[in-house]
Formats: structure tokens, sequence, C-alpha cells
């Protein structure tokens, strides 16, 4: 059974994750403070974090910062972070605080399960929904 933790300050996050990864082979537990994110991985490692980029008092890059730099020291093992950001402008924050994957929100449970799967296999996950075309046709200016 996969143990998942997620960090959020709103219920309705924690609820879309249970709801669209629960169930009897992955077991979701959470905390409402980005401070408690430690806390709770040093009592029972998780396979994996998903964390909210906005938690009011610790944010999720905040927290997976923490996570990476007591991992580095020794003091944790390593847990692959699944981040939720709210635009893709955050990506930039993902990826400097070292997380294995993010999905911009709404959340949808088959995205959310795509990259669970991914990250608790030993994968990365970085969720396509509003990227840019490659296709786009440059902007000229004049």
């Amino acid at each position: 059974m996969a143990d998942l933790l997620v960090a959020s300050d709103a219920d309705w996050i924690i609820n879309e994750v249970t709801a669209g990864v629960g169930g009897p082979d992955i077991e979701v537990r959470s905390v409402n403070a980005g401070l408690d994110v430690l806390p709770a991985v040093l009592e029972r490692l998780p396979d994996l974090v998903v964390l909210d980029l906005q938690i009011g008092n610790m944010g999720g890059m905040a927290a997976c910062l923490h996570l990476r730099l007591e991992e580095g020291a020794g003091r944790v093992g390593h847990v692959p972070v699944l981040m939720l950001l709210d635009r893709r402008a955050d990506v930039f924050l993902a990826r400097r605080s070292g997380a294995e994957g993010w999905l911009i929100k709404p959340l949808d449970p088959l995205r959310l399960r795509r990259a669970v799967r991914a990250l608790l296999a030993g994968d990365t996950y970085f969720d396509p929904t509003d990227a840019p075309s490659a296709r786009a046709a440059p902007v000229v200016p004049g």
C-alpha cells in the first residue's frame, strides 16, 4: 500500500486528492500547514508528498526546500514531491524547489492519477496543461 501525505490549508484540495487517488492501494494522510510536513515525514516516511503551492504559513516551495535540505543533511530519507501549482508561471518555483512533478490547478482525477502513478514508479511528471504550443507562430512586431 502506498502512503501519500497531502499538505494544504484548503480542505477542497485535500478532498480532491483523496477522492482522486485514494483507495484500497493508496492511503492518504494530510496536514494543514507547511510547517507540519517535516514532522509528518519524520513520523512515517511517505511514498509521495503532495504540496499545495499556496499554503498560508509555509508554502509548497518552502516545504519542499525544507525536505530537500533535511535530506541533504541526512536527517530524512528521500521522498518524491508533487507540487500543485496555480498557474504555468509557477513551474519555475516547482523546478527550483526540487519537486519531481507538478500539476496546474484546477485538478482533475485523470491527470492526478497519472502524476501520482508516475512519481510512485520513480519517474517524473510535468503537467502539459496550458503549455505553450511548440507550433505557435512567433510574434513579429510591426
